[in-house]
């Protein structure tokens, strides 16, 4: 018998003034997605002022919130919801109003010195905007501080009362303990050594569907792909580890998934939380997990991860640390190759994602933080028809960090990237060969990693998105002329997708339509990034 599902309430209206947020160092001009907000007296306060990154010198003018999305919110009895320390009439402090309702609010949207900039109420806000806009392949943009047109949004991501679905993660407070297993109970070890594949994989025969599979504190290694089965849910103690070990691994000419979920065109529960996935080298055929099941109708949200990392390389037990694969060591050969494809969600699939970090690593995690080459071939691929709900992120795999291929109705939300430190020597494609199978890009007008590629997709919305280049060949200054990459997120001109909240930093152009440039960095400089306000394709 099928455990009874968790509750998948979404979330409560706000009964006060929403909080503040508290900016500091890089975070000061993150993107911010507020979904709920909480009640805290006293308006929500953007402070204009900023550093600027003028023709490679930085000049100081305090610290201040660059860009703000908010969406989905309901603001109750407080005087100003948003104050900005200035007015402007350009670019200077982004923000983002969708879909907020507004409940004795007297200033919407005001002045530190009492100006009226929208004018508050018991009201709806559809979508307001300050910054610049911009439409297609037209470069320039225009300032606009108001009223814009409505977000577009697909309907299978949104919940009943029209707001983009939300699903706390799972907590299963109300279960019986008769109601979990646990896989050590059952043979698996954990240790980091022996081959827990088998052993694993009986627990998920046996069991899924009719107990919760618990995950004790431990690293199971499997060498060959575990399949979980629709109707499975798990949860991890302290990020669980699971990691690909082995030969059937090693081939990126003939990759191999580590755990498959679902089986193609399987429909059902799928919960996993508190999971980290990783992976032993050489690994350069792993594909980390390969995403299948879709929800059953009626149940929004019924598949998903909460709270688990993809941590490649970087740690003990991965056999890429410092020793190995150290930046300064000319050669590694095979040794630090972490993946060919971190995150696969097929075409049937669905997937409610949040805090899954899919993460190739940088440094030496467990050695001192000590700076390494791990090479990773890709991020997140996505050919889901949705919905898909993404509110996390990935960093410096090789060829790109999300790539939406064939994909629908899919909400971006609060997404962050680096590329890699390394690159462009070698150059994307390197050390990896695109594949055509996979619909990577071809990489004939980029040398760098692709933070968002965009290719024959429709309904995509992307609200809130950090892209970030710092270096050139693990040096930064590259910074001072803010052109540490030339192109950093590509829509091809058959796909439907919209931008709201976008910010850059050192990559010449924000936006290509084709591979071909459409939107400067040097139009749009916002402090710290670089901040496009709205951008979609017609």
């Amino acid at each position: 018998m099928e455990p009874t599902p968790p509750n998948t309430e979404t979330r409560a209206d706000a009964d006060d003034a929403p909080k503040k947020l508290r900016d500091k160092n890089r975070e000061s001009t993150r993107s911010t997605q507020l979904q709920l907000l909480k009640a805290h007296p006293g308006p929500h306060n953007i402070n204009c002022s900023k550093h600027h990154r003028q023709q490679g010198k930085q000049r100081e003018q305090g610290d201040g919130v660059g860009a703000e999305a908010i969406v989905d919110a309901v603001v109750t009895n407080t005087p100003v919801f948003v104050r900005f320390s200035a007015s402007t009439s350009s670019l200077s402090g982004s923000l983002v109003l969708n879909n907020v309702k507004l409940n004795n609010v007297s200033t919407a949207v005001g002045i530190i010195d009492g100006t009226t900039v929208l004018t508050g109420g018991t009201t709806m806000i559809d979508t307001w905007v300050q910054g610049n806009v911009y439409t297609g392949t037209d470069p320039v943009g225009k300032f606009v501080q108001g009223y814009t047109t409505s977000i577009p949004k697909a309907p299978s991501l949104l919940d009943n009362s029209g707001r983009i679905f939300g699903k706390t993660r799972p907590t299963y407070a109300d279960y019986a303990v008769s109601q979990f297993v646990s896989v050590k109970s059952y043979g698996a070890t954990g240790d980091g050594n022996t081959d827990d594949t088998a052993a694993l994989q009986s627990v998920f025969d046996n069991f899924a569907g009719c107990k919760i599979i618990y995950f004790d504190a431990g690293t199971y290694i499997v060498s060959s792909t575990l399949t979980i089965p629709a109707g499975t849910q798990i949860v991890g103690e302290a990020w669980s580890s699971i990691m690909g070990s082995g030969s059937a691994f090693t081939n990126q000419n003939n990759p191999q998934v580590v755990v498959r979920v679902g089986t193609s065109g399987s429909t059902g529960v799928a919960e996993i939380s508190s999971l980290l996935f990783t992976t032993r080298a050489p690994a350069n055929g792993a594909i980390v997990v390969e995403w299948n099941v879709h929800e059953p109708a009626g149940q929004q949200g019924a598949t998903g991860m909460w709270d688990s990392l993809f941590r490649l390389g970087g740690a003990a037990g991965t056999n890429m640390q410092a020793d190995a694969c150290a930046s300064t060591i000319p050669d590694t050969g095979d040794n630090c190759f972490a993946e060919f494809l971190g995150l696969h969600l097929t075409s049937g699939s669905s997937a409610y994602l949040e805090g899954t970090w899919v993460w190739l690593t940088d440094h030496d995690v467990d050695g001192g933080g000590t700076q390494t080459t791990v090479y990773g071939g890709r991020g997140i691929l996505s050919e889901s028809q949705g919905p898909v709900w993404m509110i996390g992120t990935a960093e410096h795999h090789v060829l790109y960090e999300y790539n939406l291929a064939g994909a629908s109705d899919h909400y971006m939300g609060l997404i962050q990237t680096e590329t890699p430190y390394f690159q462009p020597d070698p150059s994307a494609p390197a050390p990896f060969i695109s594949s055509a199978a996979y619909h990577d890009p071809v990489f004939n007008s980029s040398t760098d990693a692709w933070a968002l590629y965009v290719q024959h997709s429709n309904n995509i919305l992307v609200f809130g998105a950090g892209l970030y280049s710092f270096y050139q060949d693990y040096v930064t200054n590259c910074e001072d002329t803010g052109d540490c990459q030339m192109r950093i997120l590509n829509v091809d001109s058959s796909s439907s997708a919209s931008i709201f909240s976008l910010s850059t930093v050192d990559s010449v152009y924000q936006i290509d339509v084709d591979e071909n440039g459409i939107v400067s960095a040097s139009a749009n400089p916002n402090g710290f990034a670089d901040t496009v306000t709205v951008w979609t394709l017609s």
